[in-house]
């Protein structure tokens, strides 16, 4: 039986959904709305959907994490609280869940991992791996989506006696540790690429790229990234899952730090620096690769930020556009959909090179606080999470 995976930002964390035959524009006030399901919990998590059942986790009560499914009548299946959330900053849920094979692998704010039965909702093992591994979580608490690579189950502890650990997804015995490289775990999830027939780990801490053989859990090499970080705001802050196409790695992190493009030697053990842009400085809303080019939003403050396109080959910026507010990015079936954190607009837009074309737009009116959660796309369906609600629309052209 093929390994399914079904994690955060679609194909290998890439933004992209492989779907087809969705809407070219939609209606003027947006796509029609087909499910509204309430109280799913605060979070800036994503839903991921898998054989008709919606899988999201969010706070209910107190501060702890809670996973749910529900069906496509937004009727709850089943919920259990999996760990507790962090409390120092924006206590919302921020893990994404990863299925793979019937299971579910998700990460609660305080570092805490566990398996889960997708089809009961049973706990099958969990484990506080921030305190077994004397990890250390960055400032604003574990925002991890664990990673499953073949028979394991990768987790970032960052800290100064490991940088990750691969568990057994079966019964979560530690299979093999890193050495420690220094810093914090980062927000960003780690990625698995293959690179000269070699699954390759791209995971982040606040200092670093580091990249880890799959098999054995040797660090391959390691870049340092925190050299970029010369703005007074957001040292150590790494954010965003990295992009790899063709020998090549480019990573993003906002608060002016450049965007870099790194060129991976054929052997894999080693990178070095092809450009740097000073424009693509994405937050958090992550980054999709389309044709070429690389589509994301910028950082001008915490609270503000614009659009831009830049070309993978060469690094020069197509262009730079204001749209509403910087936020989240994901494509499909040739088009980008954007999400704006502030006050929850969305957009349908061409990934053109030579300006930002806005096909459609609609605004999210429903949840409260941030518009943090990325938008994904299952079976011709946009699903948006704004707070507590989650929200369905139909995006597929009949």
């Amino acid at each position: 039986m093929a390994q399914q995976i079904v994690e955060f930002r679609g194909v290998n964390r890439t933004g992209q959904y492989n779907e087809t035959s969705l809407l070219k524009q939609w209606p003027e006030n947006g796509p029609e709305m087909i499910l509204k399901i309430e109280s799913v919990g605060t979070g800036f998590s994503q839903p991921i959907f898998v054989d008709k059942t919606i899988f999201i986790t969010g706070i209910k009560e107190d501060t702890i994490d809670v996973l749910s499914a529900y069906n496509l009548e937004g009727e709850l299946l089943w919920d259990i609280p999996y760990g507790h959330s962090w409390i120092r900053t924006f206590i919302d849920s921020r893990s994404t869940p990863t299925f793979e094979n019937g299971k579910l692998y998700v990460v609660s704010g305080t570092g805490q991992l566990n398996c889960v039965n997708a089809k009961t909702g049973e706990m099958i093992w969990n484990l506080n791996v921030i305190e077994k591994f004397d990890g250390e979580i960055f400032k604003h608490g574990d925002t991890e989506c664990p990673l499953i690579v073949d028979n394991i189950v990768l987790y970032t502890t960052g800290g100064e006696k490991n940088t990750m650990v691969a568990l057994n997804k079966n019964n979560g015995s530690l299979v093999w540790k890193t050495k420690s490289l220094g810093g914090a775990k980062s927000y960003a999830s780690p990625v698995v690429i293959n690179h000269g027939g070699k699954n390759i780990i791209l995971a982040q801490t606040s200092e670093n790229l580091i990249a880890i053989n799959a098999g054995n859990g040797e660090i391959l090499w390691d870049y340092d990234l925190k050299q970029y970080h010369l703005h007074k705001l957001g040292v150590g802050a790494q954010t965003n899952v990295p992009l790899y196409y063709n020998g090549e790695i480019f990573v993003a992190s906002g608060y002016e730090h450049p965007g870099i493009m790194l060129t991976l030697a054929d052997d894999g053990k080693s990178v070095q620096l092809k450009w740097q842009n000073n424009t693509i400085d994405t937050h958090h809303g992550g980054v999709v690769s389309v044709n070429g080019n690389i589509y994301g939003s910028t950082w001008d403050s915490n609270s503000r930020g614009k659009w831009t396109s830049v070309n993978w080959e060469t690094g020069e910026t197509n262009w730079e556009s204001a749209w509403e507010n910087k936020g989240s990015i994901v494509s499909a079936d040739g088009r980008l959909y954007l999400y704006e954190e502030k006050r929850g607009n969305m957009a349908l837009v061409e990934p053109l090179t030579d300006s930002m074309k806005i096909i459609s737009t609609f605004k999210i009116n429903e949840g409260a606080g941030p518009h943090w959660a990325h938008p994904a796309i299952y079976s011709g369906r946009l699903f948006v999470r704004h707070g507590d609600v989650l929200m369905i629309y139909n995006i597929k052209d009949d």
